[in-house]
């Protein structure tokens, strides 16, 4: 079977199965796995002096471990690929998650903030409505990104080592790759290379979220628009998705109990925003979901064929 196809049934497996509850209370999903080894690393190397060689050496390790994990499973068959594959994808649980914001706005602001503060960094415990959902829809968009369509493209490229691969590097940066005291040295080779591992799937993601939403007219203002984003990458589907809906992005918020004055994206959109922006925001990712599928399964069956 072509990887194509492999990485077809494991989206479609994802899409349907999700994240099991009876399975990872029983078992530590791969990403808490990867999560404490990160976290052994920094415990034991992040200490002066060389601290950013030694960063360098802890993603190395880190990247090599996956990869040889990755080719050993890989041994087992296309099953094995499979379920190895699904479970890494997020994206049935990703729009679960995002939905429940939009559910729990419904029912009372405090509902909304307890919803979306699951899935986001920033500080929610006195957001409005409107940042509610405009939280919960840039979170919606940004993860779409890099736990859908950047795991996707990495098993495309190297099968389970290439996802194992990203999956471990997009944990790191989630873990050290700041600009804190403690980590902006030793977290600086993940969160690099985050950016180089994202930087094709980001503009992949905005593409089909432009096309999903029927906003391709505005890719000029959307590559703008991604300029203005402090990330290289997050501002691609966050811009589309703007266009799409034709509403604001990002803008202030706060962060570990400081304000931080981050550019608008799409600043002549619409402000006020409500679960019904949510709802629409998760259509149009079911709907490039959809698109990414239909494309992976053509390759597939021409690299069948011929």
């Amino acid at each position: 079977m072509t990887t194509a196809l492999t990485l077809a049934l494991a989206m479609a497996l994802d899409a349907m199965a999700g994240e099991p509850k009876w399975l990872w209370s029983r078992l530590p999903h791969p990403a808490v796995l990867m999560g404490r080894a990160v976290s052994a690393l920094d415990t034991r190397l992040n200490t002066a002096p060389a601290t950013r060689a030694k960063g360098v050496a802890a993603i190395t390790v880190l990247v090599v471990a996956a990869g040889v994990t990755g080719l050993a499973l890989a041994q087992l068959g296309w099953l094995v690929e499979v379920i190895g594959a699904a479970i890494l994808l997020a994206h049935r649980s990703l729009v679960d998650h995002v939905a429940a914001v939009a559910h729990g706005l419904r029912q009372s602001t405090g509902e909304g903030r307890r919803a979306v503060a699951m899935i986001v960094g920033r500080d929610v415990s006195t957001a409005t409505p409107d940042q509610v959902a405009r939280a919960g829809i840039e979170s919606l968009s940004e993860n779409f990104s890099d736990g859908v369509i950047a795991p996707a493209f990495w098993f495309l490229i190297g099968g389970l080592p290439g996802i194992l691969i990203y999956k471990v590097v997009n944990t790191a940066d989630s873990m050290i790759g700041y600009l804190t005291p403690r980590h902006a040295e030793f977290g600086w080779a993940a969160a690099r290379l985050d950016d180089l591992l994202n930087w094709v799937p980001a503009r992949l993601t905005g593409g089909l979220i432009a096309l999903a939403g029927e906003a391709t007219a505005h890719w000029a203002a959307i590559r703008a628009d991604a300029a203005l984003h402090r990330s290289p990458n997050a501002g691609w589907p966050e811009a589309a998705m703007a266009r799409a809906l034709n509403i604001a992005l990002a803008g202030p918020r706060s962060y570990h109990g400081r304000m931080e004055d981050l550019a608008w994206v799409n600043p002549d959109g619409r402000r006020t925003l409500g679960p019904a922006d949510i709802d629409a925001a998760v259509r149009i990712v079911w709907k490039s979901w959809g698109l990414a599928l239909a494309a992976i399964i053509f390759v597939g069956v021409l690299i069948w064929i011929f």
